[in-house]
């Protein structure tokens, strides 16, 4: 069976086509475009005409895809920014009339259970494992070995800390003091909610970016990202390094989106916290993430 799994988040919207069997998935296609759905949500509450309109145009990408590649099953998960918004109504009546089917707008805890259903796939580390999903609006936290045991989701996020509290280029230190008091206090919410673990997983893009620094790889390269360790030491030199650039030297980095370079170092920021009060000396990157959940859900329910 071929399946489709599309996950829209506040900065990301992402696609997946994989075929099902054996309890495995292949991967047949992934695709990520940039296109800030939550812009300013955080602010006003509302998602902005601009960003819907640019989601619209990757969603048709996405949709000219599904149907050459003979998929038959498709489910589109909307995450932080759409739960937050008093206007998703217009955002789902969009997906609706692209793709014909009605995106799910999941909870924090959905959320969460399917990112750690796609990470611990094919881990190899011991249990239980913490898996944090690092997102553009919110931050999810689940714990859990075979199956989930705890999960929270907190309203952090690398476009959400930067439109609250980074607004120089480069951020100052009086902001970057405001942003780590904010986050600290989700981070360990968040980790009091939970179980311990022995193994610390990342998932989502800052993650992935982060560790691709720290490798020091000449460009990015998913399969030498995934599953890769990362020292604390390391995260932390990359989020003080990542802090004290300005956008335009981050966009310049050969492993940078363009489209992230002005949310990582909120991004990275989370990403240390959460390390060193969490504890663990490394964290695992993981390419797998809530994409992989939201295709194998659909295997399951065929």
């Amino acid at each position: 069976m071929r399946v489709a799994a599309i996950d829209c988040g506040t900065n990301a919207i992402r696609l997946l086509i994989a075929d099902v069997a054996g309890g495995q998935l292949v991967d047949v296609a992934r695709r990520m475009e940039i296109v800030r759905l939550g812009e300013g949500v955080d602010r006003t509450g509302l998602l902005a005409p601009a960003a819907i309109e640019r989601t619209r145009q990757a969603l048709l990408g996405y949709a000219a895809e599904i149907a050459e590649l003979g998929v038959t099953r498709v489910r589109m998960c909307a995450t932080s920014a759409t739960r937050d918004a008093e206007n998703s109504a217009i955002f789902r009546d969009m997906v609706r009339g692209v793709l014909g089917i009605d995106p799910e707008v999941i909870t924090g805890e959905e959320e969460a259970t399917l990112s750690f259903l796609g990470a611990v796939q094919g881990l190899d580390a011991p249990g239980p494992y913490l898996v944090f999903d690092l997102g553009g609006g919110s931050t999810e936290f689940v714990t859990g070995t075979a199956t989930v045991e705890h999960a929270i989701s907190m309203d952090i996020g690398c476009v959400r800390m930067t439109e609250r509290h980074l607004h120089s280029d480069p951020p100052t230190a009086a902001e970057i003091s405001a942003a780590t008091a904010d986050i600290t206090k989700a981070v360990d919410t968040a980790l009091a909610a939970v179980s311990p673990a022995v193994t610390l997983v990342g998932l989502a893009g800052t993650v992935t970016t982060v560790a691709a620094i720290a490798s020091g790889l000449p460009g990015y390269d998913s399969e030498r990202i995934h599953h890769s360790r990362i020292s604390a030491v390391d995260v932390a030199r990359v989020t003080d390094s990542l802090l004290a650039m300005t956008v335009a030297e981050r966009r310049a980095l050969p492993v940078m989106h363009p489209g992230r370079a002005d949310v990582i170092g909120a991004g990275a920021l989370i990403e240390k916290i959460i390390v060193e009060r969490s504890g663990h000396d490394v964290v695992i990157a993981s390419e797998h993430d809530i994409l992989d959940g939201i295709a194998f859900g659909l295997a399951e329910a065929a």
